[in-house]
């Protein structure tokens, strides 16, 4: 039998009663609507003004629910219930279509036709504009209702979280059904009748609107016009889908509570901000990203800018030299050539003037030129005779001198003849001692020899045999030297042996001979310029370190770190070069990687930074919390190291921000938040090893600020183990060392032996010295005494030859006679001398006399030419003056033809190569000279016609020596300017060109960056004040409603960078026991979370912007006392003047609950079998009178 059902409100009548009833409705509302507002507002003050909560510890209360009210922290973090701050602006109510005068508002629901839809034959009703409490049995159709407005107004099946076929809502056993929903239409417009025809067939349906085919887009149209939010969980929450509700995103409730309530543009100015934001994060990424190529690029600009600049110097210097080539040339001919002219036209003057003067005082001249040459003759008669006198002077003093000579001779020779007989006594006496040391000496020569004295062929004989001995013994001695330095040598030659192999194993031993050859395998580049930097130390300024690799090593008692420190620090870390200063790394890149100074092209790796210890990044752990972690310590703590390399183990491999632990029991989890924290030097993240894991821990600088972690695996460590000795080399070594030390030893035992052997020609060796030693003594014997006679016989012969000088000296009468006989011809010498002085002095007085006349004769001549040449000087002064001038310009004419001859050669040679130079030279010369050609022109012209001189206004007027300077200069800079490689210059320009592009972009992308920040600030000036009332205001509503309950619910908005992720979150505390939690599908119970979705949706209708709403079975699992604030709560707020259309379905109802005259209950009366209708309008009053009726009736029926 099929299935029937009635609408409890199904006939027109019943829909004209309705009307009535609401046009009285509203004009009693005008009425109390003053007293009613006074009301309500008295009762929100009641609620904002109670009594102050006391704070206290939630886990300590124990007080009942409802003995105290909990303060809740508002969206400010304020401990003050939300919504009673006094300096809180009040939120103003939304405001719906304009309500019409039937009491609808436009998109509400006016009336409901169903046809073979789910479980209903047919069924037609009318909701009232307030609440609709739908109430009925399970399984009569309830959320059918519910269904059908979604299906009807064209929102998806999806979204009642049923089937999501449309053609299984067709009734079970017929072929086709329709939804007919009549919605309110704006004011002056007729109602919308939209109709959905659906086929149990086809998924498929059609849309009429107003008895018109209409598309479904055209429906949706419409319901975006009314604002009808069926999908929205906020305004629409089918019976399947209340638990989705909690299970809701913060960040879903958030955009959903946007769509039903607040300002209509809340979620246009949200998607802006998400979209805005989006675009801005991109935008600054890639501003990001391409700032720090521009960096890069610049940095590498800025890297070779200097010999960019010194190539373009050098350049501009090479032009300016060639151009300088060219002018200097032009400006030599032009200057000499004006000097020429200048010369020609003074010389031609100065001769004119030398000519008259010359002319006018020629007889003057003539007669200076007689006296002249009287001058001279008188000047020659004149030296001639003094000459002559000065002859006779001569001889005057040589006859005085001869005289004085004679006159000092007469004198000692009379001393002599007074000394003569005191000279003759000394004699005497003389003779007397050198007679008696002769006899001495006679006496010692005549002397005999001492006895025993060898005689010569003794000696001889002697010393034969003394020789023949030696001769003997040393041969028998040398035999044996000879032997032992066989010996020596052979002994020396193991020795060279023995210590070559020792030095050899002794290398094996050396860690840094041993590194060095690994590195050679490793990498043979970098251990060549290991040992060029060894051999020019004396090139750095400060100790280069030779990579990490030579000169880093596991201290002693941390090997068993050797593996974890080892994986902190990569290979091409390992051979880096660490400089200590800016000279020294740009020393070594010159020589190595520009220059190739190992003869090849080389690339190292080189590093140094500016020692600045502030900028270095701390560690992240105290050495407490590494003991707290279990960690070991940090990777820096187990190295040696020298001092200068430090540096580039904290600055750049951070070693000392490395945690390292062998033990495996580490909370990772604890150790990421710890080592991720922030300073105001990094953003936070570190590394860290524990057993054989690496840990990179990194913070995102972007976002919500996200920590990473990446984990490697730790690899045996090959570049910090001890290296190991080849096993073939050290025996090969040490087999050398035995052999060598053994044949050592034998050498040794040989000498030995030979030096024992020798010791048997100790007594001969004896026998042979005591001979020497008597032969010495008699040789010494026999030449003494050959030393004392020769001593004697030399000593007698020396006195005998001084006796018989002194015996033959003459004696003291013939020597008087002598020198009385040499006084006499003295005399007469001297008288001579007398007479010719006299006679030269009379001569010299007559000589004088000429002289004196001649001498006269020569003065009076020479005053009379200095008064002529006087007079001629005198009147020859302006001749001489012109004359002078005349030779000098003469001379400086001739000099300048000649170097005017060669400027002209040079001025022609520079034209010439002027039409091969390059043309920027050609036009610089060309702008240089041609101004100067036409000045020159204008100015001659300007003289020869007595007009104004042209301007020098831009005109090189710079000589030839300046020119001349400025080359000079240029030159040297030239030479001071190192040559570059042109393709570092057109790098440079390249890049240049790149970054110009690039600093364009960045420029553009800046500009967009203000203007969506610019939006986002105008988005967000209009969007988070508004959403902030809203919440405001939703909170506190909500937390009023958790307070009537005896718990604590509060709303927060939780903002966040990303406008994306901005959410509400919904905190409830149910027990005393407990803290506000976050509302989620699966902490709270059932009941918990349909109690808080009610209460939210309560909070919301008010600020809803939807003309209707809708919960189906919102109160499952409530206990009664929650089920009945609820349902009292709901009437409250759905019942007000100004609220909108509200649909509650439930399937019970608790007794004695609060009901208002706006409300309309409807009443589902469905199923496979019903009573017949008996004419029942449907109203609840009239088939409680029936009722009423029919139990009277039964009663008197007994009573009879």
């Amino acid at each position: 039998m099929p299935r029937r059902s009635t609408a409890t409100d199904g006939s027109p009548r019943r829909v004209k009663e309705e009307r009535v009833k609401v046009k009285e409705e509203k004009r009693r509302k005008a009425r109390s609507e003053p007293e009613e507002e006074e009301h309500q507002q008295d009762e929100q003050e009641q609620d904002g003004e109670g009594e102050p909560d006391e704070e206290q510890d939630d886990e300590g209360e124990q007080a009942s629910p409802r003995g105290s009210k909990r303060r809740r922290t508002n969206g400010d973090g304020d401990s003050v219930p939300s919504g009673t701050q006094d300096d809180e602006p009040v939120l103003p109510r939304v405001k719906t279509l304009p309500r019409g005068d039937d009491g609808y508002i436009p998109g509400s629901i006016v009336r409901i036709q169903l046809h073979n839809f789910v479980t209903y034959d047919y069924v037609q009703f009318f909701p009232g504009p307030y609440l609709n409490m739908i109430i009925g049995p399970n399984g009569t159709g309830k959320s059918s209702i519910a269904c059908a407005i979604a299906l009807g107004l064209n929102f998806p099946p999806q979204i009642l979280g049923r089937s999501n076929e449309l053609n299984s809502y067709v009734k079970n056993g017929t072929s086709s059904g329709y939804i007919e929903i009549e919605l309110k239409g704006p004011k002056g417009k007729p109602n919308l009748v939209i109709r959905r025809n659906i086929s149990s067939a086809s998924k498929s349906s059609s849309f009429s609107l107003n008895g018109h085919s209409a598309t479904g887009a055209e429906i949706k149209n419409k319901m975006n016009e009314l604002n009808v939010q069926v999908g929205n969980l906020c305004s629409f929450l089918p019976q399947d889908r209340v638990s989705e509700f909690a299970a809701m995103t913060p960040q879903e409730l958030l955009r959903e509570t946007q769509l039903a309530a607040g300002d209509p543009n809340l979620t246009k100015w949200h998607q802006t901000l998400i979209a805005a934001g989006k675009d801005l994060r991109a935008l600054q990424q890639t501003i990001k990203t391409e700032e720090d190529s521009l960096k890069q690029m610049k940095e590498r600009n800025e890297g070779i800018e200097r010999d960019v600049q010194r190539y373009k110097e050098r350049k501009r210097i090479e032009r300016a030299i060639e151009l300088l080539q060219l002018l200097i040339p032009v400006a030599q001919y032009r200057e000499i050539r004006e000097h020429f002219l200048e010369a020609k036209e003074v010389q031609r003057k100065w001769h004119e003037r030398v000519k008259i003067l010359q002319e006018r005082n020629a007889p003057a001249h003539e007669l200076l030129k007689r006296y002249a040459q009287d001058y001279k003759n008188a000047e020659k008669e004149r030296d001639h005779l003094k000459k002559k006198t000065q002859e006779k002077f001569k001889q005057l003093k040589q006859k005085n001198q001869a005289s004085l000579a004679l006159e000092q001779e007469a004198q000692n020779l009379t001393e002599q003849l007074s000394t003569l007989k005191d000279e003759e006594k000394a004699r005497a006496k003389q003779i007397r001692v050198l007679e008696g040391e002769v006899q001495r000496w006679r006496e010692e020569v005549a002397k005999p020899p001492p006895e025993g004295l060898a005689s010569d062929e003794e000696i001889k004989q002697a010393s034969k045999e003394l020789q023949d001995l030696k001769r003997a013994v040393g041969e028998k001695i040398e035999d044996f030297n000879e032997k032992i330095r066989a010996q020596v040598n052979i002994k020396a030659d193991h020795a060279r042996a023995l210590e070559h192999a020792q030095k050899a194993l002794a290398a094996q031993n050396n860690v840094d001979v041993q590194k060095l050859e690994m590195l050679k395998k490793w990498d043979k580049d970098v251990a060549d310029a290991i040992v060029w930097v060894r051999d020019n130390r004396h090139r750095f300024k400060m100790e280069v370190i030779e990579t990490p690799f030579m000169r880093m090593a596991m201290k002693n008692d941390c090997r068993k770190w050797t593996n974890q420190v080892e994986a902190c620090i990569g290979a091409g870390q390992m051979k880096t070069f660490v400089a200590q200063c800016k000279e020294d790394v740009d020393t070594l890149n010159h020589y190595i990687n520009d220059e190739g100074c190992l003869g090849r092209k080389v690339r190292i790796t080189t590093w140094w930074r500016a020692h600045q210890p502030e900028t270095l990044i701390p560690p992240p752990m105290s050495r407490d919390e590494l003991k707290e972690q279990n960690f070991d310590g940090y990777a820096l703590d187990y190295l040696d190291y020298p001092a200068g390399l430090e540096w580039f183990l904290t600055k750049e491999l951070n070693l000392h921000r490395t945690a390292i632990a062998l033990n495996t029991r580490i909370d990772v989890n604890r150790v990421m938040d710890i080592v991720a924290r922030p300073s105001s030097l990094h953003p936070g993240g570190a590394n860290f090893v524990y057993g054989s894991t690496m840990n990179i821990v990194t913070r995102s600088r972007y976002g919500r600020r996200a920590v990473s972690n990446l984990t490697r695996d730790v690899q045996n460590a090959r570049n910090l183990t001890a290296p190991s000795i080849d096993p073939a080399v050290k025996q090969r070594l040490d087999e050398a060392v035995a052999q060598a030390s053994t044949q050592l030893g034998l050498a040794e035992g040989s000498i030995k032996e030979l030096k024992q052997a020798m010791s048997a020609l100790d007594p001969e060796k004896e026998v042979c010295d005591e001979k020497e030693e008597r032969f010495k003594a008699m040789k010494d014997e026999k030449m003494k005494e050959a030393k004392r006679l020769g001593t004697a016989k030399t000593k007698l012969s020396s006195k005998q030859e001084s006796l018989a000088g002194l015996r033959k000296l003459p004696s003291a009468e013939q020597k008087q006679k002598k020198l009385q006989k040499q006084l006499v011809s003295n005399a007469e010498q001297r008288m001579e001398f007398a007479k010719d002085y006299t006679i030269l002095v009379h001569n010299i007085i007559h000589e004088q006399q000429r002289c004196t006349v001649v001498g006269l004769k020569y003065l009076q001549i020479a005053a009379n030419k200095a008064a002529l040449q006087d007079l001629c000087d005198r009147k020859d002064e302006k001749y001489q003056t012109a004359l002078k001038e005349y030779n000098a310009v003469k001379k400086a004419n001739e000099r300048f033809q000649r170097v005017k001859e060669k400027s002209k050669a040079l001025r022609d040679r520079s034209r010439h190569i002027l039409d091969g130079v390059e043309d920027d030279v050609r036009d610089a010369f060309e702008n240089i000279e041609n101004p100067r050609l036409q000045y020159d022109s204008d100015l001659k012209k300007a003289l020869e016609d007595g007009t104004p001189l042209p301007s020098k206004e831009g005109i090189d007027f710079r000589t030839a020596d300046e020119l001349d300077a400025e080359l000079e200069t240029q030159r040297a800079e030239l030479e001071m300017n190192m040559n570059t490689n042109p393709g570092v210059v057109e790098q440079y320009e390249k890049r240049k060109r790149d970054i110009e592009q690039l600093e364009a972009a960045v420029a553009e992308k800046k500009k967009r960056e203000e203007r969506t920040l610019g939006q986002i600030k105008n988005a967000k000036d209009n969007w988070h004040p508004a959403l902030q009332k809203l919440v405001n205001s939703i909170g506190a509503k909500f937390s009023a409603a958790f307070d009537r309950i005896g718990c604590a619910g509060e709303i927060r908005i939780s903002e966040n960078e990303d406008y994306e992720k901005w959410a509400i979150d919904i905190l409830v505390k149910f027990r005393d026991s407990e803290k506000l939690q976050l509302l989620t599908a699966h902490r709270q119970s059932g009941g918990e979370r349909s109690l808080t979705t009610i209460l939210y949706l309560m909070s919301l209708t008010e600020e809803a912007r939807a003309p209707f709403s809708l919960v189906d079975e919102i109160n499952q699992g409530m206990d009664q006392r929650a089920e009945r604030v609820v349902h009292n709560s709901m009437v409250n707020v759905t019942c007000q003047p100004d609220s909108a259309q509200y649909f509650l379905i439930t399937p019970k109802l608790l007794p004695d609950l609060e009901y208002h005259a706006r409300m309309k209950i409807l009443c589902v009366n469905n199923g496979e079998w019903l009573p017949e209708e008996r004419n029942l309008s449907g109203r609840m009053c009239d088939m409680i009178d029936g009722y009423l009726a029919r139990q009277k009736g039964s009663r008197s029926a007994k009573d009879l």
